[in-house]
């Protein structure tokens, strides 16, 4: 990413032709080039109406409103200039033009961010959520961005990383006075509680972080199942749409097809998977089968649908004593994962499912055909889905989560020198701090620049 210090340019708003399109300019000479544009100076931060001409002919380019804002209050902390034209591409190519030849250049991916981070406006957490806001697909993920975006994760890794700093001056001071030989039973009271305690904070804050990751990234669904059980039609209910093929010939899912799924503001990936049977009719089944059995394993929830009016007692079905459905099939679900028996509307009897109390899944009856029960299977996943979810600081990539677990071991290792090494133990929580401030970019910031940045579009 490079750190010129020239006026930059972009289209800040989506690319294409547009009513209305916003072109950023950012930089130190990013007035006087505007001025050049449109021969006249502006209030700040104020909007008015201009024309934008070329500096060589004067001829205009276009009309439109146009918003100074003067660095440091902008959003990259240098002078900003808006343009808001109409989004066409004679109109962006003339503007570029004239740009160019006023000595502005063209920005590079995320480039105004990186300036608003280099000059403090945002930290790099925030950057990171700036991201996420942007790719955000559901309500749950906006509020998560929002709320990174905001400081909330900054402002509770700064506290981790201030509390490990207080640690550092009992410890200091046991360096500082190696002569004094009540020292370092004072530092091992006063440093060692805190330390356990911050360890602690951090472990639980990590395990709950969990869950705020599948906000950002979506959780996964596999529908599971024997043959003619119905997958691909409860699929497509979910989805509503044809997503998936559906026949009464077994064995026509060969692959696993997907779709996405909004479920209540978070975000899943909705698997079909080939039916699920002992003797595969050929080789490519067989691998369809194999790719079914690693989707269940990965996802975070399974959806097993059952026919439920096969003439057969729930009871045996559930044992894996029948041809349909096989214990090795069964034994792909986990405590919480869901049953849902399909087919309920043809189903014989008035029970379309067992009752059981100490079932460890959710048994629903459903109907993919008329819908019957499909609001409750929606439900159930959902809930499954949101499980755990919060609203508070997370840890919602994987860089912040190998940020705490490596200061959580620097900082094991310091509670264990404490006694014995305090100089060894006063370099540890150095690196317990160190560690904390890769999560706002404190240290470490060019390290991870590169693959944070890779995802911004050009004019953010």
């Amino acid at each position: 990413m490079s750190e010129r210090s020239d006026t930059i340019f972009a289209r800040a708003s989506g690319a294409g032709k547009a009513g209305v399109a916003v072109f950023r300019l950012s930089g130190p000479d990013a007035f006087g080039i505007f001025n050049q544009l449109v021969g006249k100076r502006i209030d700040n931060r104020a909007a008015h109406m201009v024309s934008v001409c070329d500096p060589e002919s004067r001829a205009v380019i276009d009309r439109g409103l146009a918003i100074l804002f003067e660095g440091p209050a902008s959003f990259t902390g240098e002078d900003v200039a808006e343009l808001h034209l109409h989004g066409s591409r004679a109109v962006e190519t003339a503007l570029y033009e004239a740009l160019a030849r006023l000595g502005a250049r063209p920005a590079e991916a995320g480039e105004f961010t990186l300036r608003a981070l280099r000059n403090g406006k945002l930290d790099l957490a925030q950057v990171e959520a700036l991201a996420d806001l942007i790719d955000s697909e559901t309500t749950l993920q906006r509020m998560q961005a929002l709320g990174q975006l905001d400081g909330r994760l900054s402002e509770a890794a700064e506290g981790w990383r201030q509390q490990v700093l207080d640690v550092l001056a009992p410890l200091e001071a046991d360096i500082d006075f190696p002569d004094e030989g009540d020292v370092p039973a004072a530092v091992a009271t006063r440093a060692g509680p805190a330390i356990k305690n911050l360890k602690s904070s951090l472990t639980a804050f990590l395990n709950q972080s969990v869950r705020a990751r599948k906000i950002r990234e979506g959780v996964s669904i596999a529908i599971i199942g024997p043959p003619n059980a119905g997958k691909s039609s409860l699929m497509n209910a979910l989805a509503g749409s044809e997503v998936a093929i559906v026949s009464d010939i077994a064995g026509t899912t060969r692959d696993v097809v997907e779709t996405r799924l909004d479920l209540a503001g978070m975000a899943a990936s909705v698997a079909d998977t080939a039916g699920l049977r002992g003797m595969a009719g050929d080789v490519i089944e067989a691998e369809g089968i194999k790719r079914a059995r690693q989707k269940a394993a990965a996802a975070d929830i399974r959806v097993l649908v059952l026919d439920a009016s096969e003439d057969v007692p729930r009871e045996t079905i559930l044992e894996g004593e029948t041809m349909s459905v096989s214990r090795e099939t069964l034994a792909l679900l986990k405590p919480g994962d869901i049953i849902a028996w399909n087919k309920a509307d043809i189903a014989k009897g008035a029970e379309t499912r067992p009752e059981r109390e100490q079932s460890p899944f959710t048994e629903l009856a459903v109907s993919a055909k008329t819908g019957e029960g499909m609001a409750a299977l929606l439900h159930a996943l959902t809930q499954k889905a949101a499980e755990g979810a919060s609203d508070g600081p997370a840890l919602t990539r994987a860089r912040h989560a190998a940020a705490v677990e490596e200061a959580l071991g620097a900082l094991s290792r310091a509670e264990a020198n404490i006694e014995t090494a305090p100089e060894l133990a006063a370099e540890d929580a150095r690196l317990a701090a160190r560690a904390l401030g890769k999560i706002t970019g404190a240290v470490g910031v060019e390290d991870v620049l590169g693959e944070i940045f890779s995802s911004f579009c050009i004019g953010k």
